[in-house]
């Protein structure tokens, strides 16, 4: 029996519509080469798949780890007729951010995975800090092949693509944060203000830039999905140098 009520060394925030995918991307949190307890918070937006891969993550389970599945049984995304404008997965960062039993909470989309030393090295860098983030491999959705590491848009603060425009960006699956000190900017994961898909992450990240002092771990250990119709594809494809980002 997991003891639920002592905090947990780090949780894992994974909004989700039961994808196939979101087995492999709980698997990678379980095989996290991590010395504590995680808590896997699985937050189920819309149930476009089976409910039965639950029940297979909660038997495959370690003990280190605990599941903890919010299915409200209704989305509260706009898009799917819910109230909030963030279209992947309404408010259930902010809520699964809020209900998580640890200070430092991760995020993990239900797509992608992690490398095994994902959260000990963020855990690592962020020390006594609000946040710090990896870098991400950009993976061929077709064939699941690492092209390379994004050199381009998450990247940091004041770096790559989106400096003059953002202060730079993070991918949320890269970020590790103290939600203690954080707490005020978690209602920015529930509104995408310009319309855009990725626009609460950017929001988010906005905040955790110009109001605390961030760190890298410097390691690429997120494995991110992209299509080739992607406009990163088109950075891939031209062979764009940016040394000097790290």
């Amino acid at each position: 029996m997991v003891d639920l009520q002592t905090p947990f060394d780090a949780a894992v925030v994974v909004p989700t519509v039961l994808r196939p995918e979101l087995e492999r991307a709980v698997t990678s949190v379980y095989e996290q080469l991590f010395a504590g307890r995680i808590q896997v918070l699985v937050g189920v937006d819309r149930p476009d798949g089976d409910r039965a891969v639950l029940e297979a993550l909660e038997r495959a389970r370690p003990d280190y780890c605990a599941l903890t599945v919010v299915d409200l049984g209704y989305s509260t995304a706009r898009l799917n007729g819910g109230l909030y404008t963030a279209t992947d997965g309404g408010v259930l960062r902010a809520i699964l951010s809020l209900a998580a039993n640890s200070r430092h909470v991760t995020y993990l989309d239900d797509d992608n995975w992690w490398e095994p030393d994902h959260l000990a090295s963020l855990r690592d860098a962020i020390g006594d800090r609000a946040w710090a983030y990896s870098l991400r491999v950009l993976v061929d959705e077709e064939t699941l092949e690492p092209v390379c590491v994004d050199r381009w848009h998450s990247v940091g603060p004041d770096r790559g693509t989106f400096k003059e425009e953002l202060g730079g960006f993070c991918d949320p699956n890269t970020l590790m944060i103290d939600k203690l000190r954080c707490h005020d900017g978690l209602t920015l994961w529930c509104q995408a203000a310009k319309g855009v898909r990725t626009d609460a992450d950017r929001r988010f990240f906005g905040y955790l830039s110009t109001t605390f002092d961030g760190t890298g771990t410097g390691r690429a250990t997120v494995n991110y999905l992209i299509r080739r119709t992607h406009v990163l594809w088109t950075e891939i494809r031209a062979g764009t140098s940016q040394e000097g980002f790290y």
